[in-house]
C-alpha cells in the first residue's frame, strides 16, 4: 500500500510542477527551478507518456513546443526557458559552458511523444528543428570523426570534471538518432547510427579494436566492466558514469556479454552502499585526487560536489530510474529491487522527493519536490508494468 501511495504522490508532484508552458524542474518556489528545462522537462515528459495521464501528456507537449519555439538559429535547444511576471521570455543555453545534451533530449522527447500518442504529424512538423539540431551536433564533432566534443560543464553533470568526447552525450545522441530513424527511416540517419555505434563499441572499452580514436591512450587502457566516461586529448577519464552506462544498456549498445558485465559491476556497487542504489559517478574525487582543483573550481556560485554528494558520488533517483528501466527486460527482480529503493528515498521526510542523496551518510541533498526524482519512479514503475519507450 505504501508503494502505491508513493506512486500517487509522484504523479501528484508532476502535476504540481506543471505550467502552461511545460514542466518545471521543481514544485518548490525556487526561482532557478521554476523554468522549463530541456532535460528535466523531457525526462518528466517521458514519465508522463508512460503513465498516460492526459493532462501530464499535454504538459509534455507544451514543454516540447516551448523548447522548439526558442531554438537558436544555429540549432541549439535551450538549457532552460524562463517566463517572468510580464510573460517576457528569458532563454539560457547554459551557464559557464553551453549545454550539448539538450538537443538529443529534445529529439528523444519529440519522437517518443509522437510514437506513444500516435501523433506522427507532431514529429513531422518539428522534423526541421530536429534535423537542425542534428546538424549542429555533427558540427560539434569538429574533426568529423562521429564523436561530439563536449566542454566541461556541457551536460547534466554541469559541475563535474568530465569533458571531451563524453560517453553519455554520445550514447544519448545515438538514442536520438535511433528514435528519429524509427519514425522517418532514412539512409543518412542509419549510416550515422552505424558509424557512432562502431566508434562507441570500439573506443570506450578495451578490446582488440584496430582503429582506436586515441591510439596512445588506448594502448595503456585497462579492461573494466563498464564503458569509460570520456576520451579527451589527454587520454581517458575512467570513472563509472551510471547514467551513460544505463542509457547504453537501455538502447542495447554492446554485446550481451559486456552488458551483463556492466550489470554485474553495477549490482556489486549497489550492494556495497547504504542506499542500495547507484551513485552518479564512482569513485568520489577527494582532496588528495589530482583532479580535485578542477572539481573545486567548477561552480558558478557555491561548491556542492563534496565527496559522496551531488555528481561526485551522490545518488540520484532519476539516474537509478534509467538504470532500473534498463534491467526490466532480462533482470526484472533486480529492476523491482531498484524501484523499491527509489520509492524509499522519494518517501523520506513526508514524500520530500529530494533531488539527490549523500551515498555515504544517506542524507538528502539538493532541492525538495524535484520533478525528475518523481519521474524516475514513475517511469521505472511503468516499465515494470510492461510499458516501453521508443528506443
Amino acid at each position: 500500500m505504501k508503494a502505491e501511495q508513493s506512486y500517487i504522490k509522484a504523479t501528484e508532484l508532476l502535476a504540481k510542477a506543471r505550467s502552461d508552458k511545460g514542466f518545471l524542474a521543481s514544485a518548490s518556489d525556487i526561482t532557478n527551478y521554476k523554468r522549463v528545462w530541456a532535460r528535466d522537462g523531457v525526462i518528466c515528459g517521458l514519465a508522463a507518456l508512460l503513465d498516460g495521464d492526459e493532462s501530464l501528456v499535454e504538459t509534455f507537449k507544451n514543454t516540447l513546443i516551448t523548447l522548439a519555439d526558442n531554438q537558436h538559429k544555429h540549432g541549439h535547444i535551450p538549457s532552460n526557458v524562463f517566463f517572468n511576471d510580464e510573460n517576457k521570455v528569458e532563454v539560457s543555453f547554459g551557464g559557464l559552458a553551453g549545454r550539448v545534451d539538450t538537443i538529443s533530449w529534445f529529439i528523444i522527447g519529440v519522437c517518443n511523444y509522437a510514437s506513444l500518442t500516435k501523433n506522427i504529424n507532431f514529429a513531422e512538423e518539428l522534423k526541421p528543428k530536429m534535423n537542425k539540431g542534428l546538424q549542429l551536433l555533427e558540427a560539434w564533432e569538429f574533426n568529423n570523426n562521429h564523436l561530439i566534443y563536449v566542454p566541461r560543464s556541457g551536460n547534466w553533470a554541469d559541475e563535474y570534471i568530465t569533458e571531451g568526447h563524453i560517453f553519455y552525450d554520445q550514447v544519448l545522441r545515438l538514442w536520438a538518432l535511433k528514435c528519429i530513424n524509427s519514425l522517418f527511416p532514412n539512409a543518412e540517419y542509419q549510416e550515422k547510427i552505424n558509424h557512432i555505434t562502431e566508434k562507441l563499441a570500439g573506443n570506450y572499452r578495451k578490446t582488440d579494436y584496430k582503429n582506436p580514436f586515441h591510439p596512445k591512450a588506448y594502448k595503456t587502457l585497462e579492461k573494466k566492466s563498464f564503458w569509460m566516461a570520456s576520451i579527451n586529448p589527454s587520454g581517458y577519464q575512467t570513472m563509472f558514469d551510471a547514467l551513460g552506462n544505463s542509457i547504453a544498456l537501455l538502447i542495447g549498445l554492446g554485446d550481451t556479454d559486456f552488458q551483463e558485465e556492466i550489470i554485474k559491476y553495477s549490482e556489486k556497487l549497489r550492494a556495497s552502499l547504504p542506499l542500495k542504489l547507484l551513485p552518479a559517478f564512482w569513485e568520489p574525487i577527494t582532496k588528495e585526487h589530482e583532479d580535485w582543483k578542477l572539481l573545486e573550481n567548477n561552480c558558478k556560485y557555491e561548491f556542492r560536489n563534496v565527496p559522496f554528494e551531488f555528481h561526485n558520488g551522490g545518488t540520484w533517483q532519476m539516474v537509478n530510474g534509467f538504470y532500473g528501466m534498463s534491467l526490466v527486460e532480462n533482470h526484472i527482480e533486480k529492476a523491482t529491487n531498484v524501484l523499491s529503493h527509489i520509492k524509499k528515498l522519494n518517501a523520506l521526510k513526508e514524500f520530500g522527493f529530494y533531488e539527490n542523496f549523500n551515498s555515504k551518510t544517506s542524507q538528502p541533498t539538493g532541492v525538495e519536490n524535484c520533478a525528475w526524482s518523481a519521474a524516475g519512479e514513475i517511469a521505472l514503475q511503468q516499465y515494470v508494468n510492461g510499458k516501453r519507450l521508443l528506443v
